[in-house]
């Protein structure tokens, strides 16, 4: 009788000596010191912006958390975490511009999907959001889209009102982009971590 197909395993050693399988993600095997350290190395916009310094997802999740907690002040500290990680599988798939995303199709969604919800687990989140927070960060995330555009990727303002929408500017009033060594982006994104996980009940 032969052998059942068994599932290929790709894993990834990560600093803190976990292995993570990408195909098959476990919970036990993330830690928020992986996940920072990776962000802070993944580039944005394909590395297609202005300074010195690229300009990283980590950075790019603190002020996505920030905008989104300007939308709704009164918002919990656990779906500030949910918006602080919403591009968190990123650490080990890298960052793609949403057009190469469509274009890869529905096995880049798969994976992202899978990674998402163990690194939810493994913060004490639902393993999918609630409908009406996925839209909320989904909105922050456009928000800051349209700022690093404008800000540092070289959009006009017309421009980047088309592809994002242009924001309520109650919303970007005084944000302004930083472009900062990684490894002081790596530990805010690893302190901000720490003080919402500590405001959960």
């Amino acid at each position: 009788m032969p052998k059942a197909a068994r599932q290929p395993r790709a894993w990834q050693r990560m600093l803190s000596g976990r292995r993570l399988d990408l195909l098959d993600p476990t919970p036990v095997d993330i830690e928020i010191e992986d996940i920072a350290h990776g962000l802070a190395f993944v580039a944005r916009w394909n590395g297609q912006t202005r300074g010195d310094w690229p300009y990283s997802v980590a950075e790019h999740s603190l002020l996505v958390e920030e905008i989104f907690h300007r939308a709704d002040p009164g918002v919990g500290a656990r779906w500030r975490l949910a918006a602080l990680l919403h591009d968190a599988p990123e650490y080990v798939i890298g960052d793609m511009i949403s057009p190469v995303k469509d274009a890869v199709g529905p096995n880049y969604g798969e994976l992202d999907r899978r990674l998402t919800a163990a690194i939810h687990i493994r913060f004490g989140l639902p393993a999918a959001l609630p409908v009406a927070v996925k839209k909320a960060v989904k909105k922050a995330d456009r928000i800051s889209a349209w700022l690093e555009a404008v800000q540092i990727a070289g959009f006009s303002a017309a421009e980047a009102d088309r592809f994002f929408g242009r924001p309520d500017a109650t919303l970007t009033e005084g944000l302004q982009i930083r472009l900062r060594p990684p490894a002081e982006v790596r530990a805010d994104y690893t302190r901000r971590h720490l003080d919402l996980l500590s405001l959960l009940p």
